[in-house]
């Protein structure tokens, strides 16, 4: 089977990554034959770290034109995603875009319309799901063997100090990045969210802006989840806490799992919360828990993981671990926390895609940065923009 020949749009801290693994022969089945960035000291990278065959290109739109190209991994500054991975596919590609699928959910549902209408692959790089403990936490859900869904809480932090802010004229502004700790570093946590218990049916939320950082976006979030069932679930989220905390809690009828420093916990109860309630005739008393610490081994290169399995899934119909189409869910939530601390009130979702875009569009025209720069449109594609 010949190799399928990979472009990489944006080479970056990601799509540098990718292009050494492409290069290095670590993606089973795939060739990197073209690069692009507007960046000419990325190009000068490429240029001496690459092969001599690797085309190099300053514009999306040549890269996409280039015939050979059969398939594109975007790894660009969020709003680009959907209008690269359009083009892609209108130029009949396989896409593989890099999280999060975009800013708002009204760009990504088109994104998915034409990624439906072209019939190619399309993935996103959501790593994560491949990581065993999360594997498995998935596993107790769905399998039964937590019972039905009563509570989550997730506190995961994200320290970042202001020289971090500082050092991208992108970043943390509403033009150039959409949104702050929940679209640069909460991706990844959304979408294992939904992909373990599923979207929930409305949220309130709180999202202070600019809190322990001089940004414009959000760097602290709590949000309140209600889920049809009746269960719920409470985030919190941020870039100015230290000493970090990353634990998940999902408390189920049939006991409880804790993940938190690499570990996964099971409380299990020996009979079901709801039945012991119900059968019990003492005064105090609780149902018998067994703690087990479920054993899982962290094998590491999760980003390989994605890639192998997108051009598996290319070539021989392997099923995809993270099909693109799937990032609107995580998205869909991070939507609906900021459109409630916007407008100081409860979101259902679905909610009002294009409520959310003329708040986003309000955001961006008061921004006091003075960083609206063609930096928050890092790529042009004709008839995208």
């Amino acid at each position: 089977m010949a190799e399928l020949k990979v472009g990489i749009i944006g080479i970056g801290n990601m799509g540098t990554a990718h292009a050494k693994n492409l290069a290095a022969g670590q993606v089973k089945g795939a060739e990197l034959v073209a690069v692009c960035d507007i960046n000419q000291q990325r190009l000068d990278w490429a240029a001496e770290n690459l092969a001599q065959q690797v085309k190099l290109y300053s514009e999306a739109a040549e890269l996409l034109n280039y015939a050979e190209l059969e398939a594109v991994i975007i790894a660009t500054p969020h709003y680009d995603h959907p209008p690269l991975a359009i083009a892609a596919f209108k130029k009949g590609l396989h896409v593989l875009t890099e999280k999060p699928a975009g800013v708002y959910t009204k760009a990504v549902r088109e994104m998915n319309k034409a990624a439906l209408a072209a019939g190619k692959t399309f993935a996103i790089m959501y790593n994560q799901r491949t990581r065993p403990i999360y594997q498995k936490v998935k596993d107790l859900v769905s399998s039964g063997e937590l019972g039905d869904l009563k509570r989550i809480n997730w506190i995961i932090d994200w320290y970042r100090p202001q020289s971090y802010y500082d050092n991208g004229g992108w970043r943390a502004t509403w033009q150039g990045e959409g949104g702050g700790v929940l679209l640069n570093q909460d991706p990844h946590q959304l979408d294992l969210w939904q992909w373990i218990c599923g979207m929930p049916i409305r949220i309130r939320a709180f999202a202070a802006e600019g809190k322990y950082h001089q940004i414009e976006v959000e760097d602290d979030v709590t949000a309140y989840f209600e889920y049809e069932n009746g269960a719920t679930g409470v985030l919190v989220t941020s870039t100015g806490i230290a000493p970090e905390t990353n634990r998940l809690e999902i408390t189920g009828t049939k006991g409880k799992i804790i993940v938190e420093a690499e570990k996964l916990i099971f409380k299990r109860l020996r009979i079901s919360e709801p039945e012991f309630n119900n059968t019990f005739k003492g005064g105090f008393g609780k149902p018998e828990c067994w703690q087990i610490e479920i054993p899982t081994t962290d094998t590491g290169a999760e980003h390989l993981k994605i890639l192998n399995n997108w051009v598996a899934a290319i070539q021989q119909g392997t099923k995809l671990i993270a099909p693109g189409e799937e990032g609107i869910k995580g998205l869909t939530i991070s939507n609906a926390i900021h459109l409630s601390a916007w407008n100081d009130d409860w979101v259902e979702i679905p909610y009002s895609e294009d409520l959310f875009y003329q708040k986003l569009q309000t955001k961006i025209a008061n921004s006091s940065f003075e960083k609206k720069t063609t930096e928050s449109r890092t790529f042009s594609v004709e008839g995208t923009f």
